[in-house]
């Protein structure tokens, strides 16, 4: 008979193949990873908003038109330094024409928003509406006038013969130690700022400096700004116009939404 070869099996063939089940997480686990995730974003956002950026909404007509009445902004914390900024990132110096927002020095609890005029040292004067700084010119092309009548304290500053309508008495006392030569001259720590809505703008000709500690940083960019309801609920304050007009808002958000002031960088 023949021989016959043997039947030699191979080393190199591989085992059939077996399903191997996936672990599972534990709920525990993927609860515990959601907590840490949620805590993380929260710390994020409670640092950026404590301490990188601030929100700030435009009550006022007083620094029109670079910024209007409906504007939100964005305000960079760090740009002039700060708890964090010092440290953590170069800051620039307040210079002149700067937008800064800062604690009012008479009410310390309201934010305010200006344009600096004076920094520490300089020799600032208002003739006939002309701001003069350290003996030049100023030039201000965001500056609008909206009312025609000229006002001898408003225009013409400094004045020291005669207390204003709305200028704060304490200010009255401190302006005269700070004048001479008919120029207010800005001390040390401190800066002179002015609304660029110059006739409609409640600032340092009417209550003084601002103390460096006071300013909180600089607008950085309006993210949204939206028109005031033109409608008859707009100046009633009982529940009912208020629900109306918070209605109207929401179905109107669209058409009120200047659109071509959203995401505009201030300057």
């Amino acid at each position: 008979m023949p021989e016959t070869e043997p039947i030699v099996e191979s080393k190199d063939l591989a085992p059939p193949a077996t399903l191997v089940p996936l672990k599972t997480e534990e709920p525990a686990a993927g609860w515990l990873a959601s907590a840490q995730s949620l805590l993380a974003t929260v710390v994020i956002a409670v640092f950026v908003i404590t301490f990188a950026v601030q929100a700030f909404q435009i009550p006022s007509e007083s620094m029109e038109n670079t910024l209007l009445i409906g504007d939100y902004l964005l305000v960079n914390k760090l740009r002039y330094g700060g708890s964090v900024g010092n440290w953590v990132m170069p800051y620039q110096q307040i210079r002149r024409g700067d937008v800064v927002v800062f604690h009012y020095p008479v009410n310390p609890g309201q934010h305010f928003v200006k344009r600096v005029v004076g920094v520490p040292g300089d020799h600032v004067r208002l003739v006939k509406r002309q701001v003069w700084v350290n003996g030049l010119p100023l030039k201000e092309p965001y500056v609008r006038y909206s009312s025609p009548i000229h006002d001898i304290y408003r225009d013409d500053f400094p004045q020291v013969d005669y207390i204003a309508p709305g200028e704060e008495p304490l200010w009255f006392k401190q302006l005269k130690q700070t004048v001479q030569h008919g120029e207010l001259v800005v001390p040390d720590g401190k800066y002179f700022v002015m609304g660029d809505n110059r006739d409609e703008s409640l600032d340092s000709r009417y209550w003084g400096f601002v103390p460096r500690e006071n300013i909180i940083g600089s607008p950085l960019l309006i993210y949204w700004s939206i028109r005031a309801p033109d409608n008859m609920y707009l100046g009633m304050t009982s529940p009912s116009a208020k629900l109306f007009r918070f209605a109207y808002i929401v179905t109107h958000l669209f058409q009120m939404t200047r659109w071509d002031r959203t995401f505009r960088l201030v300057h």
